[in-house]
Formats: C-alpha cells, sequence, structure tokens
C-alpha cells in the first residue's frame, strides 16, 4: 500500500505562529485553519445505474458557505509561496487521486488558527464539560488558552476528559442520551473532524447525507423520492439501528480508520476520546463500545463505521446479488432501501442481520420494517387480501405515502408526521404560558420566529394543508392565551385576526418539487461519482 509523506508538509501560512491570535484573526482563518476550503467533486457511485437518464444519488459538488467570498487556493502575488494549494486541497487531491492512500502526517494540519475556528464554531451558550470550562471564561484569555492547547497537543500532553452524561427527551417520549464533552475536548475534536472530513468526504458514497459538511436533510428526501418515483420500486425497507451510538465497536473502528491513517498521533486522539469514558450520578463508566453522542467527533466517526459496515457493502450487494433496481439513502443510523423484487429484499433483510451481528449491530426490531411502497402498490393491495391500501413510513421528520398528482400520475407524497407535529406544538404552549403577560409586540416576534423557523424546514410541496393548520392552532393558542391574561380582557376574535396576520408569517410552500430540485443539483455534473 503506497503512503503519503512527502506531499503533506505545512504550508507556510501555517507555520505563522508568531503574531497573537487576535491581531492576526484574518491570517490564521484564511491560510491557517482555511473556513472554508474550495470545493473538490469526489468520485463516488450513484444507485444502480441501467441507463443515461439521472439517478437519485447522484452527487453534486457543493459551493462554499452562502455569504462567504470565495477563497483562493492559491497565492493572490506571484511570489507568494509560488502558488502552492491550500493544505486541506491537497488533502483531498491525494484522496482523490488514491482511494488506497494513507495519510503519515496530518496533526501539524492542526495550527492555533484551525482551533481558533474551532472555538468559534462553538455555540456560545453550550453547556459546559465536567470541568466547568464555559465558552466565555474561555475566552477572556484566549490566545494564551489556545497556544497552550496546541503545544499539548504536537508534544503528546493532551489528554481528554470524560464526557457528562445528560438526558434530553425523544419526541416518543423517551430520554435520549447525551455526553457533553469538555470546552477544550469539542475544540480539538472539531479541529481534527475538519481535517479529517477532507480524507473521506472523497471516500464516502452519494447516498449517505446525514452529519456531512453542506449536506441537508432536504437533500436526502428529495433523493429518496426521485429515486422512488423513477426506479422500479415496489418494496420499502424502513430501517433503524438500535443504539447504534452506544453499539460501535472500538476495535472494529480504529481498524477502518487505520485504513486511510497511519499517523499514530491522530489515531492516539482518537483513542483517547474513545477510552475517556462518561460520568453519570459522579461515576465513571469506560466501555469498550459507543461514541458519546454530542461529541463534536462522534458524527464523523459514526459515518466511517457505517461507511465499511454497511454503504460499501450495500454497494456492491446490489451490483452483484440483485436481481432488479435497489435504491438506498442513509441519515445517520436510518436508512431506507428500495427494491423491485421482494425476494431480493428479504433476502438482503436476512444477509443484513448477519452482517451488522459481526460488527456488533443490530436492527431495532420495532422500527424496521418491509412494507408494500411504489407506484403499483395501490393495485397490488387490491388483488390481494393482507393489505386494504398502501403502508407508510416515516423518515426525516414526514411521513412518506404512495399518492398520485392531478394527471393521475404516481407521487411520492409527504406530511409532517404526527408526533412532530404534536410535540413541536406542545412545546410552543408551555413556553408561551410562561410568556403570558409580555407585550404582544413581544410575544408576536418571539412566536414570527418559531413558526418561520417552522416553515423553512416542513413547507414542502403537498405538505401545504399541515402547515396551515399549523398556524391556525398557534393563532388560537395565541388567541387564548391572550384572553387569559385579564377577567376584563376585551380581546375579540376579529382584533386577533388582524394580530395574527401582522405577526404570524403567511402558510405557503417554501421548497420546491423534489425533481426540480434535483435536477438544478445535479446538471451538468457527473452522474457517476
Amino acid at each position: 500500500m503506497r503512503e503519503n509523506r512527502e506531499s503533506l508538509h505545512p504550508s507556510s501560512e501555517d507555520g505563522k505562529e508568531e503574531r497573537t491570535v487576535k491581531d492576526n484573526i484574518h491570517n490564521l482563518v484564511m491560510n491557517g485553519c482555511r473556513q472554508s476550503d474550495s470545493p473538490i467533486l469526489p468520485t463516488k457511485l450513484p444507485n444502480k445505474v441501467l441507463d443515461t437518464n439521472r439517478t437519485a444519488e447522484a452527487v453534486e459538488g457543493r459551493g462554499l458557505t452562502k455569504g462567504k467570498a470565495e477563497q483562493q487556493n492559491t497565492s493572490r502575488t506571484q511570489g507568494r509561496t509560488n502558488d502552492v494549494p491550500k493544505a486541506l486541497d491537497r488533502i483531498r487531491q491525494a484522496a482523490i487521486r488514491n482511494k488506497d492512500e494513507q495519510f503519515t502526517a496530518l496533526l501539524h494540519h492542526i495550527t492555533v488558527g484551525r482551533l481558533y475556528t474551532a472555538f468559534l464554531r462553538i455555540k456560545k451558550n453550550a453547556a459546559a464539560g465536567v470541568d466547568g470550562v464555559t465558552w466565555h471564561w474561555y475566552e477572556e484569555d484566549l490566545e494564551s488558552n489556545l497556544r497552550d492547547l496546541n503545544a499539548r497537543i504536537q508534544r503528546g500532553a493532551y489528554r481528554a476528559k470524560p464526557s457528562r452524561r445528560v438526558y434530553i427527551p425523544k419526541p416518543d417520549g423517551r430520554q435520549r442520551p447525551l455526553g457533553i464533552a469538555a470546552l477544550e475536548d469539542k475544540i480539538v475534536q472539531r479541529a481534527v473532524a475538519e481535517v479529517l472530513n477532507a480524507i473521506y468526504e472523497t471516500d464516502f458514497l452519494g447516498f449517505s447525507y446525514g452529519f456531512r459538511p453542506g449536506r441537508r436533510a432536504h437533500e436526502a428526501l428529495d433523493a429518496l423520492a426521485v429515486g422512488i418515483y423513477r426506479k422500479k420500486v415496489n418494496w420499502v425497507l424502513d430501517a433503524d439501528i438500535k443504539g447504534y451510538f452506544d453499539s460501535i465497536n472500538h476495535g472494529c473502528l480504529m481498524k477502518f480508520i487505520e485504513r486511510r491513517l497511519s499517523d499514530g498521533r491522530v489515531l492516539r486522539l482518537i483513542k483517547k476520546w474513545l477510552k475517556a469514558g462518561v460520568i453519570e450520578n459522579g461515576r465513571l463508566t469506560v466501555s469498550d463500545e459507543g461514541a458519546a453522542q454530542g461529541a463534536s467527533i462522534s458524527p464523523l466517526l459514526s459515518n466511517i463505521y457505517l461507511h465499511y459496515v454497511l454503504d460499501v457493502w450495500v454497494q456492491k450487494w446490489r451490483k452483484k446479488n440483485a436481481r432488479g433496481d435497489v435504491i438506498i439513502v442513509r441519515w445517520a443510523d436510518d436508512f431506507v432501501m428500495g427494491f423491485q423484487y421482494r425476494d431480493d429484499a428479504e433476502r438482503f433483510l436476512k444477509e443484513l442481520h448477519e452482517r451488522f451481528r459481526q460488527y456488533s449491530l443490530e436492527l431495532h426490531p420495532e422500527k424496521t420494517r418491509l412494507i408494500r411502497f411504489g407506484r403499483f402498490a395501490r393495485q397490488d393491495c387490491k388483488r390481494s387480501d393482507v393489505c386494504s391500501k398502501p403502508e407508510t413510513f416515516d423518515f426525516l421528520g414526514f411521513t412518506h405515502y404512495c399518492g398520485v398528482s392531478r394527471n393521475g400520475k404516481f407521487l411520492v407524497k409527504r406530511k409532517t408526521m404526527r408526533k412532530r407535529f404534536t410535540a413541536k406544538f406542545h412545546e410552543i404552549k408551555t413556553e408561551l404560558r410562561k410568556r403570558m403577560h409580555q407585550a404582544i409586540s413581544d410575544q408576536g416576534s418571539w412566536l414570527r420566529s418559531v413558526v418561520r423557523g417552522y416553515f423553512a424546514y416542513h413547507a414542502i410541496p403537498e405538505n401545504g394543508h399541515a402547515i396551515v393548520v399549523f398556524r391556525t392552532q398557534i393563532g388560537k393558542l395565541w388567541y387564548k392565551i391572550l384572553k387569559r391574561r385579564s377577567q376584563r380582557n376585551r380581546m375579540t376574535w376579529e382584533r386577533m385576526g388582524k394580530i395574527i396576520d401582522l405577526w404570524l408569517p403567511p402558510a405557503k410552500i417554501l421548497h420546491p418539487w423534489p425533481e426540480q430540485r434535483f435536477a438544478a443539483m445535479t446538471q451538468g455534473k457527473s452522474h457517476v461519482r
């Protein structure tokens, strides 16, 4: 296996550590840590291609973050560094050139500038870890803190702290365990993840969307809808991995990472985070399995694990073993697959159980289902005595069901999940009661931001009725709250309607149809990546 040693020397910009962080923030961010590197089109494989039509998993190139100016890959004058490309771009290019490339020297890319950028990306009001250090406290002597942190990283004296266990409610009423890392651990993890993403974003396949830079949930939803519509899908496997983040095998994970990394210092950093453990009720727990959900590095590690355990294996399986079309869209540990033939789906599910068992994973028995779904599902259900109509499945907050357009053509329709709708409504109701005696303008300003954020995600085609109902229910709830502020309240519904129209944004569709957005994302780009 060929190793990459000489092509990844640190650039002259990365070594400028003599100046202060605050006085040289432009140089440190633009040259040292490269907050927004120019996009590189990775080589990825789409869903099974049987013709020249676009597939639902062809991957588009990603641009810079909205609002940020294009940054140069070369110096702005001929005399600077002989136009040497940015460090992360060189890593990407090396990863693209050779999929078996092992990177032996990466730690020098963790600079004070990159740590500074990682610090800025942490929320200022984020919960503190076990050491109690907050963002504002760390900022008071930021330059000294970051230089000391970087020095400890480079000489191997950095020690990871255990995560603090907290629980947050799930939409189904259960509790989700999270691990709150210490602030310095968050900073280092974000910096390391930025460097590693330059490698793994060229390796990850097109149907993987969750926790990846520049990828949104709506793109995964569009890919799924277009895939079911364009391919011959008659059966859908709605799968969920049981306790995924708590089941990641550390030994297998490190073997997967070592396929691309042979830098012992970076590997030791990852091992430190995995072995740091979790503190709950004053008791430290260390395990050989699991990655603390909530840590900055966990999303990348979880994607690496499933890339080798699931994604690569599925790609080979559908090419060699499937008789018909097979599609897949994955978001973190939730994935949906479409099959043309039922025997393909049943055979795949059986082999998937065996595959997961080898890597300490298990499909959730209640959330994993094989259902009849697709263009001919309605006709098949009418001919069958098993079901009267096609079943539905939930993915990324929406219930997917078979429908028809006004022209009578098959359509994958989506509506807001009932649980998500109810949970959001109760959340707003609780908060609005606390704000009962605030001025109407203050209440209206808060409700406007909440409703606008809700519409930004849920206002998709064929979900118009749900967002109209949501706005109406919020208006009625607001009216009840205002009526209860005083027994002498004279608020009428006619006046309330004017207040609602003044403060709440109108209910309208904000997203294009899946086919339109998918065509725009893949226009002029290769279908096979």
